[in-house]
């Protein structure tokens, strides 16, 4: 055999010992040449009589495998590609392809002998279906890291080699179903617990305990091919209490996924179905489920996105090339308020020194508070050790002092939204800096250009806009402004890498990318309450589309007097009277008249309760609006979700007409991580690209723009995209050869 991705040898015992090692890489994942390598080691053991049992392992510390090379299934997702084959031969292409490596692991696991797995880390998705066509498989017990799991459905794929089929087969489909649905990992103990791993042992030890298990038995079967096999809890619709299951699995799904997630449904069909035909046949309705999973657009937005773009945002690929890698020994945070002291304990959990500035050595120390309380929760349940705990405390300098910051090496100035204000701390903070020093602004609407005024070196001045609350959220948004330097974009992409977060670039403008994107969701949504349609449905339309929140709870968790505020600003800045119109003055009426400026004091457009969470929506909006649409045909909800996302996206397509994105992977990463764009779609540009194409959803805008208004008026360079066949990912391509070919 010529093997690429495996080593493979016989012992003297007669049993085969294959070790999965992809060369140059740090991880094993399931590319072209490794599936070809385990096909040809299935048919080794077949056929060669000296070998009477075969071990699988891992050549690498890091794990057994992560699945499938996603950059790989990234090609071929979504779509059918351009064959001039008859519909019948492109469909069993399609199926044959997809069902080699199910029809391969089917093969091994039916050769007539033993095979065990050593899982000395992770396996996962694709790792665990290799794993689960073995007849043992041994865990290491001492790596901390270990995670099994199927993890397929968070990028809109479904496991498509028997992990659909196995699994339920081994735990139960009650057990199986949420770990498949959710791609939710577990480690090795209860991979053991539940049956999915049936030895636990030193990871320098899991070979020999596999080859041990092989010898000792030569007549292993898997359970299901052994008579009297019967899935655990029964098959549903045919055991008493099974029915229920998937019952309740469908409505479960409904209520999280409202009908959203192809692959969420497919799943649960294709388990379903599964579950009622024997195994062999079970894989082969698996791998049909399986392409046309793939063949989703949502499939193909979602593994670029969620896992290509994201991934290589995260390691920096915007940060431009040719400068070193910059030291971050000393950090200063001016304002502890609630954002500056999340941005002050997320540096100092990366290890970070972190001066943390404020009018007082007070307020100071009450935003060093904020992450003495983030420690102890952390503590308590068991995610940070006592000593971690203090050492990262310790990092943390509270002061009234600017002297205290004298030669950091960045500021990130994080002081309330007013010009004046900056522009004083600026000069304040760069009296303390060294020439090669970063000063930049946490700001969300203001213009960096505009702020740079005020700075010495305003091509050291960049503006790094965090969200909240910052511990959790993992995007940092990057604004350059005219003068900044591309030194120093490239030393504020390695500060955001450095506190493990992950970083989109944008150039200057009101609002950025973000703020003046974001915004579109919620203002469509206070408009449609302008037009008398009953709260409750705009909510449920806004939740229903993909959205994380309904638009009016979205501003009550802003902040109602923050948006009114905003709102001014921007209408000013706009030369529009923002009293003058309807939005405006419900805004005012809210916040001024009624005292109700949202979640934070809780009462907004909904009443809160202790918990702070949503009680109900506040009876008394129907005195400022009067109610004429209070049922939801489906026609109008549809109608309802194309307002509430298109109305984003030609906002974000403004935003590449204007030169504010310039990087499609910017605007799809920036709306999903930022305001929480549908994750189904990819983002926003892909939502353009994939879910509509640019032709359709320049014509959808258009009728839009008939009916409601100018908001929804595409901008010219979508109209020639459309014409020339243009996507954002071909006119906007990422950086670098390598990052186009993956797109």
């Amino acid at each position: 055999m010529n093997l690429e991705t495996f080593k493979f040898d016989i012992d003297a015992d007669g049993i085969a010992h294959a070790v999965f090692d992809v060369p140059g890489r740090s991880m094993n994942t399931l590319t072209a040449k490794a599936i070809a390598d385990i096909i040809a080691i299935t048919k080794e053991v077949g056929e060669n009589d000296a070998i009477k049992g075969l071990v699988i392992s891992s050549g690498k510390p890091s794990g057994f495998c992560a699945g499938a090379d996603l950059g790989e299934m990234g090609q071929a997702a979504g779509g059918k590609p351009e064959s001039e084959m008859s519909e019948a031969e492109l469909k069993k292409a399609q199926f044959d392809r997809g069902f080699a490596l199910n029809k391969t692991l089917r093969e091994l696991e039916t050769c007539g002998k033993p095979i065990g797995v050593a899982l000395n880390g992770l396996a996962l998705g694709g790792g665990l279906e290799v794993a689960l066509a073995g007849h043992y498989r041994v865990a290491a017990n001492d790596n901390p890291k270990i995670q099994f799991g199927l993890p397929e459905a968070k990028i809109g794929l479904l496991p498509g080699a028997g992990g659909t089929q196995r699994l339920p087969r081994l735990i139960g489909v009650q057990n199986a179903l949420p770990l498949i649905l959710e791609g939710k990992s577990f480690n090795a103990e209860k991979a053991l617990g539940m049956g999915v791993v049936n030895e636990l042992a030193p990871a320098a030890e899991t070979v020999e305990k596999a080859k041990a298990w092989v010898k000792a038995n030569p007549n292993a079967k898997a359970p299901w091919d052994t008579d009297g096999f019967k899935i655990p809890g029964g098959v549903v619709h045919r055991h008493p209490g099974a029915g229920q299951v998937a019952t309740m699995a469908n409505a479960m799904l409904m209520a999280k996924t409202y009908g959203n997630y192809p692959a969420q449904k497919n799943i649960l069909s294709c388990v379903y179905e599964g579950m009622q035909v024997p195994i062999d046949a079970a894989l082969r309705i698996e791998t049909r489920y399986f392409i046309n999973t793939q063949q989703r657009p949502e499939a193909k937005a979602m593994i670029r996105s969620l896992f290509l773009s994201t991934q290589a945002l995260s390691k920096g690929a915007s940060r431009p090339a040719g400068y070193d890698k910059y030291a971050l020994n000393k950090v200063a945070v001016i304002g502890a308020g609630l954002m500056g002291a999340g941005i002050a304990y997320e540096q100092a959990r990366a290890g970070i020194e972190t001066v943390l500035v404020d009018v007082s050595v007070e307020n100071a120390e009450k935003g060093k508070e904020y992450s003495r309380r983030l420690v102890e929760k952390a503590i308590s349940r068991g995610k940070m050790t006592q000593e971690k705990g203090d050492a990262l405390l310790a990092r943390i300098h509270p002061t009234d002092n600017y002297d205290d910051f004298k030669g950091a090496d960045l500021v990130v100035e994080a002081v309330f939204e007013n010009p004046e204000l900056k522009a004083k701390i600026t000069k304040m903070a760069e009296e303390q800096l060294g020439e090669t020093a970063v000063m930049g602004s946490n700001t969300s609407t203001l213009p960096i250009t505009g702020l740079a005024e005020a700075s010495v070196r305003p091509e050291n001045f960049i503006g790094i806009h965090f969200f909240s609350p910052v511990e959790r959220m993992g995007l940092v948004e990057i604004i350059m402004g005219e003068k900044t330097s591309e030194e120093t974009l490239a030393k504020s992409i390695d500060y955001v890498l450095a506190i493990r977060k992950t970083p989109i670039v944008v150039n200057d403008s009101r609002g950025f990318y973000t703020s003046r994107c974001f915004g579109t969701y919620t203002q469509e949504g206070m408009q449609m309450l302008a037009e008398g349609i009953k709260p409750a449905i705009i909510e449920n339309v806004g939740r229903q589309s993909g959205m994380p929140m309904g638009p009016l709870e979205v501003s009550d968790s802003v902040g109602l007097d923050t948006a009114l505020k905003v709102g001014r600003q921007m209408a000013a800045a706009a030369g529009i009277d923002y009293n003058g119109n309807e939005l405006g003055q419900m805004m005012a009426w809210l916040v001024e008249d009624e005292g109700r400026v949202g979640r934070k004091a809780g009462k907004g457009f909904y009443d809160y309760n202790e918990k702070g969470k949503p009680a109900r929506l506040w009876p008394d909006l129907n005195k400022k609006i009067d109610v004429t649409v209070d049922e939801c045909p489906p026609a109008m909800k549809k109608e309802l979700i194309n307002r509430f996302l298109i109305r984003q996206a030609v906002e974000v397509a403004r935003c590449f007409e204007e030169g504010v994105i310039t990087d499609a992977r910017d605007a799809d990463i920036g709306s999903i991580l930022a305001w929480g764009f549908a994750p189904y779609t990819g983002g926003c540009a892909s939502y353009m690209d994939l879910i509509w194409g640019i032709p359709a959803f320049v014509a959808e805008a258009d009728k839009l723009a008939e009916k409601y208004g100018e908001r929804f008026k595409v901008p010219q360079m979508l109209r020639d995209m459309a014409a020339n066949g243009e996507t954002f990912y071909s006119r906007f391509p990422p950086a670098g050869a390598e990052q186009k070919a993956a797109a």
